[in-house]
């Protein structure tokens, strides 16, 4: 079907303030050819992450519109020779890659291997949330983590999420919680509720000392810590908030040296999670499909609950996914964003 037919798509020419006029524009592109191992996806609704700001702020001018877009739920309208696992007619979910064009245009080519069924009780909106948070969280805690990935299969063990509020952090409670472990997690008390709805144990102020706000639960220590947001600024206290043998982990990058030497007496393993890892070095690629079958069963059962909080629902365009971007710059949202709807910005199709 997509022989020299445009789309609609939605991306820039240059990394520019998301103020700015051309910071998102409409234009028209070819719809792409699936590869033999490609499902082609009529996208329905997509969900705006951090990354997507990082890698727009990182681009230089160029001549070829750079569309991102790393979740989406959309229907299946073609396959590739070689696909084995979906057809036609199949609604899936997915986070896509780095490495090819993403899910701000209106028909995206997307590997089968890193995709999965949409969660059947849950709208387009709400599994559009889902994804890229969920695949992160996932891998930090049963690749890195090395917990595993069955439920109440860790009770006795107890992890700290920092930032637990946010898009990683409302999916990595949830399985933690399925999987057994007690949860401490820090957010501003305004999302105390929040934090209790995704399976936290015990709340904890992000305002507060760290340590005395452990010790006055009786806690010293704990067998996990889950940093999802800048390490440096939480280093000297949770130095010594980790058991022998714990696992200490983040998802965000850093502009300065960390000095960990405090850990190799206590075998503590320190652990990067980058979902895009995988994709970008053709890494176990698969595997991040059957993460996603997991994530869609859990949902289904009612065992995990979507992350969203807004919606965009009149079309996604450029002037929504502004403002989506806006929402997700301002630092506080409380779980994710989701822009739905037709392909309606610019001009008509011809």
């Amino acid at each position: 079907m997509s022989e020299n037919k445009f789309m609609h798509a939605i991306g820039f020419f240059e990394g520019l303030p998301i103020d700015d006029p051309q910071s998102f524009i409409d234009e028209k592109e070819l719809i792409p050819t699936p590869g033999s191992r490609d499902l082609l996806v009529k996208v329905k609704a997509v969900s705006v992450n951090p990354v997507d700001t990082k890698l727009r702020q990182g681009t230089l001018k160029r001549n070829a519109l750079r569309v991102l877009g790393f979740d989406a739920v959309g229907e299946v309208v073609a396959v590739g020779k070689e696909v084995e696992k979906f057809r036609v007619g199949d609604r899936v979910f997915y986070a896509g890659t780095t490495t090819r064009a993403g899910s701000n245009q209106e028909y995206q080519a997307v590997n089968e291997r890193i995709v999965a069924l949409a969660p059947e009780k849950l709208s387009d909106e709400e599994a559009a949330a889902l994804p890229l948070t969920a695949l992160t969280a996932y891998e930090l805690l049963f690749e890195k983590f090395g917990l595993i990935p069955e439920e109440k299969a860790n009770q006795g063990k107890s992890i700290l999420v920092i930032n637990g509020a946010g898009g990683v952090g409302s999916i990595l409670n949830q399985l933690a919680h399925w999987a057994g472990l007690e949860i401490y997690a820090t957010a501003s008390p305004k999302n105390f509720e929040w934090l209790e709805k995704v399976g936290v144990d015990h709340p904890l102020d992000y305002h507060e000392d760290l340590k005395a706000s452990l010790r006055a639960l009786g806690v010293h220590e704990v067998n996990y810590i889950a940093v999802l947001f800048d390490i440096t600024r939480y280093l000297d206290q949770i130095k010594y908030m980790v058991k022998p043998f714990g696992h200490v982990g983040t998802i965000v990058g850093i502009q300065e040296p960390i000095d960990i030497s405090e850990w190799k007496n206590l075998s503590v393993s320190f652990d990067w999670e980058y979902m895009f890892a995988k994709t970008d070095h053709d890494y176990a690629v698969e595997t991040q499909g059957q993460a996603l079958e997991l994530i869609a069963k859990l949902a289904d059962e009612g065992k995990l609950i979507t992350t969203l909080s807004k919606v965009y629902a009149d079309g996604i365009n450029a002037t929504n996914l502004k403002q989506a971007t806006k929402d997700v710059e301002g630092g506080h949202m409380l779980g994710k964003v989701v822009v739905s709807g037709p392909f309606n910005g610019g001009e008509p199709l011809e």
